[in-house]
C-alpha cells in the first residue's frame, strides 16, 4: 500500500523544464502565431507552456512534461526536415506518442504518399494509417476496415494516383456498391449516369483533392480512369490497374466473390469499409465481413485494422464514434441478457 502511495506521489510530483531550440525561426514556426502551437499542446496535454525568445518552459505533472517536452521536440525536427506543420498534425502528433513512445513521426509524417494538385503533402496521420500505405506497397490486395473519417478511402486514392504517376499501372479503377441494399437502380430517375453518379459522388471528390479538375476529367474521358458502380465490374478482367472498393459493407457475399475475382496480372486492390455500418437486409450476409474468415492467412493480402485513434476528421467525430460503440456494447449486453 506505502509502495503505491509512493508511486502515485512520484507520478504527481510537479515538474519544471527548460527546452532550447538552437534555430530561433525554426522554433517561431513551432510555437505558432501568437503562440497558438503551444498553447494548443498545453491544453491538450494539460500542462503551463511559456516561450522567450527560442527557449520555452513547461510546467506539470512530471509524465505530462515528459510528453509535452517529446513531442516539441520531435515536431521541431520535422520542421528542421522542411515539414509543413498544420495544426492538426499537433493532435496527431500527440496521440501517436502517448498511445506508443517508442513511435518515430519522422517514419510517418515524412512518409510523403502523393502531393496533391494544391501542393499539399499527404501523408500517413497515426500509425494504423502508415500500415496501411505500407501494406498497398507490399500486397496485392489489401482490406482496410475501421470507422469512418480515418482515411482508408482517401489514402487508398492517393496511393493509385501516385502508382499511376510513376507508371506502376495504367490505371485506376474506384468502385462502389451503386446503392445501400444491393445496386436496384431502376427506380431511380434519369439514364444510368445520372442514377449512378450521386453514389459515386465520394470518389469523384477524393479524385479531384488528388488533382486538378482538367486533368483529371480527360484521365476519365480516356478511361486512364474509371468510376463505376460494382455492378458494372462483372464479367472484366482487370490487369495493370488499381482497383479501388469503397463502401464493401454493403457488397453481398456474391458481389465480393465477384469483385475478388477481376483481379488480374499486375494490378493492386484495395478493399475499404466500415463493417459497424452495413446497410444490407438483415437475412444478407455482408462480403466484407464473410472475407475476414475467408481469406485471412493467405499469402499477398492483408488485413488493416482502424480504431476511433485513426479519426482524421474534426475532433468531435472521434467521442461520436465513441459514443456509437457504448451504445452498441449496451445492446449487445442487454440481448444477451434476454431469455431465450
Amino acid at each position: 500500500m506505502k509502495e503505491q502511495q509512493a508511486v502515485e506521489s512520484i507520478l504527481q510530483e510537479e515538474s519544471v523544464e527548460k527546452v532550447i531550440f538552437e534555430d530561433p525561426q525554426t522554433a517561431n514556426v513551432l510555437f505558432g502565431a501568437h503562440s497558438e502551437n503551444l498553447r494548443r499542446i498545453a491544453r491538450t496535454i494539460g500542462v503551463k507552456i511559456n516561450a522567450k525568445a527560442n527557449a520555452i518552459t513547461i510546467q506539470g505533472d512530471q509524465l505530462d512534461v515528459d510528453l509535452a517536452k517529446r513531442v516539441l521536440n520531435d515536431l521541431y525536427a520535422l520542421l528542421r526536415k522542411g515539414y509543413p506543420l498544420y495544426p492538426t498534425d499537433i493532435d496527431y502528433a500527440i496521440r501517436m506518442i502517448s498511445d506508443d513512445r517508442t513511435v518515430n513521426l519522422e517514419d510517418i509524417f515524412l512518409d510523403t504518399v502523393y502531393i496533391s494538385s494544391r501542393k499539399r503533402v499527404i501523408t500517413p496521420k497515426s500509425l494504423a494509417q502508415k500500415r496501411y500505405i505500407d501494406a498497398i506497397r507490399k500486397y496485392d490486395l489489401v482490406i482496410g476496415i475501421g470507422p469512418a473519417g480515418t482515411g482508408k478511402t482517401y489514402l487508398a486514392m492517393a496511393m493509385a494516383v501516385s502508382f499511376l504517376m510513376k507508371q506502376q499501372v495504367e490505371r485506376i479503377v474506384l468502385t462502389r456498391p451503386a446503392v445501400e441494399a444491393g445496386e436496384k437502380l431502376g427506380f431511380l430517375p434519369g439514364d444510368i449516369a445520372e442514377k449512378v453518379n450521386p453514389y459515386l459522388r465520394p470518389l469523384y471528390d477524393a479524385l479531384h483533392d488528388m488533382m486538378d479538375f482538367d486533368r483529371a476529367s480527360k484521365l476519365v474521358e480516356k478511361g486512364v480512369i474509371e468510376v463505376a458502380p460494382l455492378a458494372f465490374m462483372r464479367g472484366r478482367t482487370l490487369n495493370d490497374s488499381f482497383v479501388i472498393l469503397d463502401e464493401a459493407q454493403n457488397t453481398g457475399a456474391d458481389q465480393m466473390k465477384m469483385f475478388l475475382t477481376r483481379l488480374g496480372f499486375g494490378s493492386k486492390a484495395v478493399i475499404t469499409g466500415d463493417i459497424t455500418q452495413v446497410d444490407l437486409p438483415e437475412n444478407k450476409v455482408s462480403g466484407l465481413i464473410e472475407i475476414q474468415g475467408i481469406l485471412k492467412g493467405i499469402e499477398g493480402i492483408d488485413f488493416v485494422y482502424f480504431s476511433d485513434r485513426d479519426v482524421v476528421r474534426h475532433p468531435l467525430v472521434q467521442d461520436i464514434i465513441k459514443a456509437y460503440e457504448k451504445m452498441e456494447e449496451k445492446r449487445h449486453r442487454q440481448k444477451e441478457q434476454q431469455p431465450p
